[in-house]
């Protein structure tokens, strides 16, 4: 909660631009750390603008001039209707450039998105991306941009960033989503959460501070926080100042997954830049304190005022300047980023623009752009300890730092690093810095350097997997001693980095065999994977087929019962023997080598001996009935005749033959 509260904080004053920490709690405070009402609070409505808020309209916006990018939404279904949502549309002119096209020529499409018995509607211009309509489509469906299934096009699209211009459609067009969740059964490939978070995304990201472009790789599980803090190493901009287009606009939280934001895959274009900042600088009349510190000389200069100046003409005070002597860091410094930025930009107005070119941000960042990279991209650190009470200051920082050969031998081999000790306070907070990150030694040696021999150079070193202090150099030395001192650094430092990167390669060939046997033992277990889902799904159709078939069956037997028991129902009952004349015994011969007997009225009709047999389970469909002389088909006859008419024989056999 205290680190959400921070990123709050941080945000709200980029936003608004109130430097002063109580005056933002205060804020924040009235409305319960809500970040988007405490802004509206304290700006006028309509003039502030979160970096959240920057969404794909801005980024379309910047790549098509003057273009205005709106999009309107609506769902509607049988039984209510949504509102259309009507985003305001941006213009974005670039000083400097031509005047854009007119808008007037670009096309307007409209989009009746069918899925789930709903219909939205959604309004882009024809020079968006198939990605971005993807992406409104999520906005409406819940469906993940990897995850829809579109139809309907009038020409398919090969790629995300297709142009819809190039598609050819019409104004109005029709298309059906559906998500490979529900197709399941279909046997096509399901993208699940669980096989997003393995996949590696590729950020294609341009640096509009530096005018840089970078193709970052990162694994789904990584978050967009992990992403922004990996480029503040990059473009050296804190990630409450970056400004950054190309994110799904529903993203409102850095803490989400790459997998879970609906980036595209495999390859994702971005772009960061940096938030402009608010200062309003003042014109301030510094006073001398009368009771300044003894330690604390005030050079201030006495000015001889003519009898004939006239007091009342105060036209110039605002003007007028103390001559005062401004600490390269204020007191106090919290931020050792605010802190170091103080310190590069106070160096340069006191000592001009020959000096090195100070890192700006903390301690431990400096370790890490120098100490912590890989052996061949490392680095020495070079700490420069500036005192203002000490007498060597003005020549070390004018004569040595400022030395063409000096510059040339920190430039190519070190980071330089830059704090103001004047203070107790900024001294404790650098010791404090050291000690978490170099260790209780190395903040030992830094408090007993004596402050007779400051301004020094402190140079840290990495060496057998430690970072530690190799060598401080104090400013009573010469130009000669100081080079001295540092090429000596640099060969030990040198030697020591040709071993770091013999062993570096070592573990990285290890590291790759790994990599290697990992990789095809994990190909080797998908493709049984995959052959076991494959042999269970053959599996599972064949069991429904058997269980179609056999309820096809049953429900053919159960048909033929039916109508056995209707024919049975209907069948005259067998006449008594010896009851008159007119009755005849017919002996049926079955295929098995059986017979059946029954007595028939001579004027029954042949229905009625066919019908018995029905009922016996012999039916006509599959069965022929053959008297044996003549022989003949007595299926395939008349079955109204009646047996006298088929001049049966009072005792008279026929065969039963399967068809």
């Amino acid at each position: 909660m205290a680190e959400n509260r921070e990123v709050i904080l941080a945000d709200f004053q980029a936003c608004t631009g109130i430097d002063d920490v109580g005056e933002a709690f205060l804020y924040l405070e009235q409305t319960n750390w809500d970040l988007l009402a405490a802004v509206n609070e304290a700006m006028p409505r309509g003039t502030q603008q979160l970096p959240f808020d920057m969404g794909p309209e801005v980024e379309m916006i910047e790549e098509i001039g003057s273009m205005p990018h709106s999009s309107t939404i609506t769902e509607t279904n049988s039984s209510k209707n949504i509102e259309t949502v009507k985003p305001e549309t941006t213009e974005n002119a670039k000083p400097g450039t031509s005047k854009s096209k007119s808008c007037a020529n670009v096309k307007m499409l409209t989009f009746h998105i069918n899925h789930s018995n709903k219909v939205y509607k959604i309004d882009v211009s024809e020079l968006c991306t198939v990605g971005e309509l993807k992406q409104y489509i999520w906005e409406q469906t819940n469906i993940a941009p990897c995850q829809q299934q579109i139809h309907g096009w009038k020409k398919e699209p090969q790629t995300n960033i297709t142009i819809l211009q190039t598609l050819e459609l019409p104004r109005e067009n029709m298309l059906y989503v559906t998500s490979l969740s529900d197709n399941w059964d279909l046997g096509e490939e399901i993208v699940c959460l669980s096989d997003r978070v393995t996949q590696i995304y590729t950020l294609n990201i341009k640096d509009e501070v530096h005018n840089k472009s970078y193709k970052l790789k990162f694994p789904g599980t990584h978050t967009i926080l992990d992403v922004k803090t990996n480029v503040y190493s990059l473009i050296d901009v804190p990630v409450r100042h970056q400004q950054w287009k190309g994110w799904p606009s529903s993203l409102k939280d850095d803490n989400v997954m790459l997998a879970q934001s609906g980036i595209h895959y495999p390859e994702h274009e971005l772009s960061v830049s940096k938030i402009p900042s608010k200062e309003e600088k003042k014109d301030v009349v510094e006073l001398v304190d009368s009771d300044s510190s003894i330690d604390e000389p005030e050079d201030v200069e006495e000015l001889d005022i003519p009898e004939s100046f006239n007091v009342e003409d105060d036209i110039f005070i605002d003007n007028i300047r103390s001559t005062k002597i401004q600490r390269l860091m204020p007191e106090n410094v919290d931020d050792e980023v605010v802190g170091t930025l103080h310190f590069a930009e106070q160096y340069e107005k006191r000592y001009g623009r020959n000096h090195p070119h100070f890192f700006t941000g903390t301690f431990e960042d400096a370790i890490k752009e120098s100490c912590l990279k890989p052996a061949k991209e490392r680095k020495l650190l070079a700490v420069y300890l500036h005192h203002d009470n000490s007498v060597l200051a003005n020549v070390f920082c004018t004569q040595l730092l400022g030395f063409e050969t000096v510059l040339q031998l920190l430039s190519a081999n070190f980071v330089v690093w830059g704090w103001d000790i004047t203070y107790e306070s900024n001294k404790q907070r650098f010791l404090t810095s050291v000690n978490q990150t170099l260790g209780s030694v190395a903040a030992l040696t830094v408090r007993n350097i004596n402050v007779d021999t400051l301004p020094a150079l402190m140079i840290i070193m990495r060496s057998r997997s430690n970072t530690e202090i190799f060598t401080i150099v104090h400013g009573n030395v010469g130009v000669s001693e100081l080079l001295t001192n540092l090429i000596q650094a640099v060969d030990v430092f040198q030697e020591q980095r040709r071993t770091d990167i013999g062993v570096e390669e070592e573990r990285q060939a290890r590291e790759k065999v790994k990599q290697e046997q990992d990789r095809a033992y994990q190909e080797s277990l998908a493709a049984d994977r995959a052959k076991e889902e494959a042999k269970q799904m053959q599996e599972e159709i064949e069991k429904r087929r058997k269980e179609q078939a056999e309820n096809e069956r049953l429900a053919e037997e159960a048909r033929k019962e039916a109508h056995r028991q209707a024919i049975e129902s209907s069948l005259p009952p067998e006449p008594q023997q010896n009851v008159g004349d007119g009755i005849l015994k017919i002996r049926v011969r079955l295929p098995a080598g059986k017979f059946l007997e029954r007595r028939f009225q001579s004027d029954a009709p042949l229905q009625t001996l066919l019908n018995f047999l029905t009922v016996e389970g012999y039916p006509t469909e599959e069965y022929k009935v053959l008297s044996s002389w003549p022989r003949r088909d007595l299926t395939s006859m008349d079955s109204k005749l009646t047996l006298m008419e088929l001049k049966f024989c009072p005792q008279e056999t026929v065969i039963l033959e399967e068809r």
